[in-house]
């Protein structure tokens, strides 16, 4: 599908995908999907990556707290599906649940369910990976993000838990695997990774509703997880099939994948990024009110300290500050000496976690939370 898909087009592909879902295959045949996302992408607005499109932090400030959801970066394994709302299913079943054949729920009885807000944001585990290679020079595996695979929603929807009690979840569940209606990807079958039931019964999220408006397709139409706080692969869109477990559950994501030293991971850890390009030229003797965001999946953030080529200095946050989103801050600087100079922002979250001046090396780029040196010019 081109950019500019046509109403008929997408008549088309629903069409398609609902004969698929009823059959039990893929949710787009291979002749639907030409393009992998969906949306127009604006190159002042992202940076394009193969299957994925990058936000572009330098056209960022004028954004609000939440980022328009034709403005959230896109991560897509293969490609956006287009699935007709009003055939999709999801199947909640396994041996966690009382009647282990389980239930089928369409959107609309997901809709009659009570329904919950929350703010979060959304992170691929790569993001800032290319900063192994250009900061640390130890390239890493994988698309070669900066730090712009984030954004921050106001996500609507329905508590997983209360989907896993009407389902029927018993006191020997273990384990909970959401799976995606997207394509598979290749010798690992479409994208799954499992939650701990401790996790899935406490801040998990199906979400229908995105900024207050349904759920675009690239970012997860009909229904997606959102899991505050934890890597993005664990917020499985187009989520079709969700299994409960009474036993430890497997995929490729996490075990060859999304892990460290053979551990899954989880949280995400403490990044900023100043809202400005790289090798952007500022004036000596003006004065310049630099902005950007702070986040971390582990606690609000405390404090933000910003260097200028020197010491490091506070930096005034406003706005929300809301647990497993970001916060937003500013600081004056006013610089006299001309020539080449590294902005730094440093976060802190009020559990300690400070971003350090470098991380331990890893083949597949996760988790990069060092202090970005962000290069400038003062003329």
């Amino acid at each position: 599908m081109t950019q500019d898909l046509t109403r008929r087009r997408l008549l088309q592909v629903g069409a398609a995908s609902a004969s698929a879902l009823a059959l039990g295959r893929s949710a787009v045949p291979s002749w639907a999907q030409t393009s992998p996302i969906v949306k127009p992408l604006p190159p002042e607005w992202f940076i394009p990556l193969s299957t994925n499109a990058e936000m572009r932090w330098d056209t960022a400030a004028g954004l609000p707290y939440t980022i328009p959801n034709e403005r959230f970066f896109v991560r897509n394994h293969t490609s956006t599906p287009i699935i007709d709302p009003r055939t999709y299913r999801l199947q909640v079943f396994g041996s966690g649940l009382r009647r282990p054949e389980g239930i089928s729920l369409s959107l609309r009885d997901l809709q009659r369910l009570p329904s919950r807000t929350i703010f979060s944001a959304i992170e691929c585990a790569g993001n800032g990976r290319s900063f192994f290679a250009s900061q640390q020079g130890t390239p890493a595996t994988g698309t070669q993000w900066k730090l712009g695979a984030i954004g921050v929603a106001r996500w609507r929807g329905v508590p997983l838990r209360a989907v896993l009690e009407h389902a029927g979840v018993t006191r020997r569940a273990v384990d909970v695997m959401p799976e995606g209606l997207d394509a598979e990807v290749a010798t690992n079958g479409h994208v799954r990774r499992p939650l701990p039931i401790g996790k899935a019964l406490d801040d998990v999220l199906l979400a229908y509703e995105m900024n207050g408006a349904p759920l675009p397709p690239d970012h997860g139409a009909p229904v997606r997880v959102v899991v505050p706080g934890w890597i993005g692969i664990a917020s499985i869109k187009w989520v079709g099939r969700i299994e409960v477990s009474d036993q430890p559950l497997f995929s490729a994501w996490n075990t060859t994948q999304y892990t460290l030293d053979g551990v899954p991971i989880t949280q995400q850890v403490v990044k900023s990024a100043f809202e400005l390009p790289f090798g952007a030229e500022l004036q000596a003797g003006r004065r310049h009110v630099l902005t950007g965001r702070s986040w971390s999946g582990r606690a609000p953030i405390k404090r933000v300290e910003i260097s200028t080529g020197g010491r490091y200095e506070p930096a005034q946050l406003h706005g929300p500050n809301l647990p497993n989103t970001w916060v937003r801050w500013r600081h004056v600087s006013k610089p006299r000496a001309t020539g080449a100079v590294e902005l730094r922002a440093r976060a802190t979250d009020w559990r300690g976690n400070t971003q350090p001046d470098t991380v331990a090396f890893n083949p597949n780029g996760y988790l990069f939370g060092a202090v970005v040196r962000h290069p400038v010019t003062i003329a």
